[in-house]
Parts: structure tokens; C-alpha cells; sequence
């Protein structure tokens, strides 16, 4: 069971390239592509409950040479009723494969898919970082439950860049 990463303000973060801060929120680039734990066609937002790991789960995709030279926006957020996250705990994935870097299976996205149709939030374990969570936001169920805390351009810490 994973420790919750909250204990009083409900925030999450996610990191954007600068030039689509205005749509952090719109769940476009899941609906088309799809994603770890949504089908194409399902608008999910991906955020972390921490910024490292908003960080890292980007890293892991794009890599830190694009952190450093490409501007990007660090989005922070608040969810205003924590009644209506819904946690799913590592033990709740019908595979644990699923928290693994594997290619994540259409079975797994309909997995997730299910619960965002029920669930504005949904908590679930990262697979980059095992003891940290990312929140998936259903834009279809969450409009108006949740407010934007900060924008800030983002800058990566240099030494993360190799020569």
C-alpha cells in the first residue's frame, strides 16, 4: 500500500511545453493519442502528486536535453473537494505489469477508462517513480473542481544534462 501524498491541501502538478500552458487542462493530447491508463478517445489530463515526479514523468518520455532547451511551464493545481479523488492502490491493478514501464495494454487502459467515466480524479501509483502518484483528471466529470494555484517557467537543473 502506498502512503497517500496529502494531508491537508489537495494540489497536484504537471509540466507542459510553455507554448500549451493555456490548455494544461484540456486532456487533448491523451484524447488523441491515448495513454498509460486511458484509450484513445477517453480526455484525460496527466499530473503528479508532487512536482519531481510531474517532472520525471515527462523526463522519461522526452528526456533532459529537450528540459533544457525547449521552455516549458510548471502548472500547479488544487482539487477543491478531496471526497471526490478516487485512490487506487497498487494492489486495485488487476496486473501488477501495469506499474511497470511495459507498454501499457488496451486491457489496462479500459481498466482506467472505466473509472474515469465514474470518477473526476482518479490517484494512481507511478510507474516512473514506484512510491509516488499521479492524478489522471477526467475533463469530462472535473470542470469546475479544481482551480489553477500557479504557472511558472520551468528550469531544469543543468547537471541532469550530460556532455
Amino acid at each position: 500500500m502506498n502512503s497517500l501524498p496529502w494531508t491537508s491541501k489537495w494540489r497536484a502538478w504537471r509540466l507542459d511545453r510553455e507554448i500549451y500552458k493555456d490548455s494544461w487542462d484540456s486532456g487533448v493530447g491523451a484524447f488523441r493519442k491515448g495513454g498509460r491508463w486511458n484509450s484513445p478517445g477517453t480526455s484525460v489530463v496527466y499530473a503528479s502528486a508532487d512536482p519531481s515526479t510531474a517532472i520525471m514523468e515527462v523526463a522519461v518520455h522526452i528526456g533532459f536535453d529537450d528540459l533544457d532547451t525547449i521552455p516549458h511551464v510548471l502548472t500547479c493545481f488544487e482539487i477543491l473537494d478531496q471526497s471526490l479523488i478516487k485512490v487506487v492502490q497498487p494492489e486495485d491493478i488487476p496486473n501488477p505489469v501495469w506499474l511497470s514501464s511495459a507498454i501499457p495494454s488496451p486491457n489496462q487502459q479500459r481498466f482506467t477508462d472505466g473509472l474515469l467515466a465514474v470518477h473526476p480524479f482518479l490517484l494512481v501509483p507511478s510507474a516512473v517513480t514506484r512510491h509516488s502518484w499521479n492524478l489522471l483528471i477526467s475533463t469530462d466529470l472535473a470542470e469546475g473542481k479544481y482551480r489553477l494555484i500557479s504557472q511558472e517557467r520551468f528550469g531544469l537543473d543543468t547537471r541532469l544534462v550530460k556532455p
